[in-house]
């Protein structure tokens, strides 16, 4: 059973909807391409259970990591499947599995990133900067775990919003995982106004 009720629930659903409209947004101007983002879904869980939300653990995956600074200590993580950033890196004219490659994907988690974090500062007034992100490609139980160190032991929250890509007919799929300090989670429903 969630710790947190539906009304907290929706609120995070709300700012999961206005940062993927945004996100669709920068990524057409980048891509100069129509982009339609699905609706994500919204799950809380305990960091230990984020990997398997987000798909088996042994599958190849992209992932891009941008720590962020300023009220909040978190790091965002966008998790691509290879496929579907091989998809991305070709509608840029780059070839997959290169360095090139890796910088595109990175830029483009870049974008998506800043979007939700804008929308999240601007629903919450949280000061909240992007770092540089970091790119690679691994298994995703491999990419989670070389972000996860960095956060409690396994005893707070992971933010996790899966969202379906469509550009231009392209489907491709996201996950992004908002994994903050701990209470992070808790002080972003409260600055929503809606508490426990």
């Amino acid at each position: 059973m969630s710790p947190f009720t539906t009304i907290q629930l929706d609120a995070l659903r709300e700012l999961a909807n206005i940062g993927s409209g945004t996100a669709g947004t920068a990524l057409s101007q980048m891509l100069g391409r129509s982009v339609d983002i699905s609706v994500p879904t919204a799950v809380l869980l305990p960091l230990a259970d984020a990997v398997e939300a987000v798909g088996p653990p042994e599958q190849a995956v992209t992932g891009v990591a941008i720590p962020l600074a300023g009220d909040m200590d978190a790091v965002v993580l966008l998790v691509f499947p290879v496929e579907d950033a091989a998809t991305l890196c070709g509608m840029l004219g780059v070839e997959a599995g290169t360095p090139d490659a890796l910088s595109a994907i990175g830029e483009i988690g870049n974008i998506l990133g800043a979007s939700y974090i804008g929308s999240l500062g601007a629903m919450t007034g949280l000061e909240l900067d992007l770092t540089p992100p970091q790119t690679a490609t691994d298994m995703l139980a491999a990419i989670v775990a070389t972000v996860l160190p960095s956060r409690s032991e396994g005893s707070d929250m992971a933010m996790i919003l899966d969202s379906q890509l469509r550009v231009e007919g392209e489907e491709c799929s996201l996950s992004f995982l908002l994994l903050p300090e701990p209470g992070g989670v808790r002080e972003i429903l409260s600055r929503m106004g809606v508490e426990a």
